[in-house]
């Protein structure tokens, strides 16, 4: 069954990425799969609630989490509503679905000291990769972009005039995010390292790797891993957990929240507020050294 009139409306409707797209066009073939087997049906059209229920507890017997699921479901779902829009069904069997439910993931940011730890000069060496890293590490610290934003980065999307960088982030929206002197400094660097390599292949791209390709993202969590295994005993390190580590930190100071949320790219409040408990902890560790009634 070919589902590219849905593909096409994700991509240039709604502006989903087309790692996403590729993501729900998968969850959909493997369903369509699921069904033929299962009930001899060629058409997802065709298909109830309790056909869908079934894959369901397949998944789940499967050992598949249920963030997991709920996101197949979820895919599913964007797709019924899609043929209502456009005629293709009269009901949406998913209508009256609920999600299953899942535990708050709970991501530990790493401290000040730790990034401190990770982007000491001594980690670093002067050659373009070493650059490369560190100024990779300053700019997911210094400006919380996500990670695939990082790998696109482009060379136009850096103003050293203004000391800015945009960003092309979810549904193709931009943000203008301002940079700290000291990763200007470090981006200047690597600038001039970038431009004495010997063969450049992605020329637009900002990141490259030594042969002149486009970074790709298990070379990005190579270098995450890498260098705060040495300042940091926490299991998770990851590129996400230095967006979270910059959300946090800005909390902690007092950042407004509205501002951190445009700095991040949320398009919701709600989203920002996941990174409100580690705030509201340091605020609680204040209070209570603070208050003239706490040592009673």
């Amino acid at each position: 069954m070919s589902f590219k009139s849905f593909t096409d409306y994700l991509l240039l409707e709604k502006n989903y990425s087309k790692l996403t797209v590729k993501a729900y066009q998968n969850d959909l073939e493997a369903f369509s799969e699921f069904i033929k087997i299962e009930y001899g049906i060629n058409s997802i059209i065709n298909i109830n609630y309790a056909q869908i229920r079934s894959w369901i507890v397949l998944l789940v017997e499967k050992g598949i989490s249920n963030r997991s699921i709920n996101r197949k479901v979820s895919a599913l779902n964007t797709y019924f509503k899609f043929l209502l829009k456009v005629g293709g069904v009269n009901i949406n069997p998913l209508s009256k679905h609920k999600a299953l439910k899942t535990s708050k993931k709970i991501q530990v940011p790493f401290s000040e000291a730790e990034i401190e730890l990770a982007l000491d000069d001594f980690n670093f060496g002067k050659d373009f990769e070493s650059v490369r890293d560190k100024l990779i590490i300053e700019l997911f610290y210094s400006t919380g972009m996500r990670r695939i934003e990082l790998i696109d980065l482009k060379l136009t999307s850096i103003d050293l005039h203004n000391k800015t960088i945009k960003v092309l982030g979810k549904r193709n929206k931009e943000r203008i995010i301002p940079l700290l002197n000291s990763v200007v400094e470090t981006l200047m660097n690597y600038l001039n390292l970038r431009s004495e390599l010997e063969n450049i292949i992605n020329d637009e791209s900002l990141f490259l790797t030594r042969k002149g390709i486009k970074i790709y993202e298990t070379l990005v969590y190579r270098i995450i891993i890498d260098y705060f295994s040495k300042a940091s005993s926490k299991v998770k390190k990851s590129p996400h957990i230095l967006r979270h580590s910059f959300a946090t930190h800005l909390l902690n100071e007092g950042a407004d929240l509205n501002a951190v949320k445009e700095l991040l790219g949320h398009s919701s409040l709600a989203a920002t507020q996941v990174y409100t408990h580690n705030s509201i902890a340091e605020l609680k560790k204040v209070h209570i050294n603070a208050h003239p009634r706490s040592k009673k």
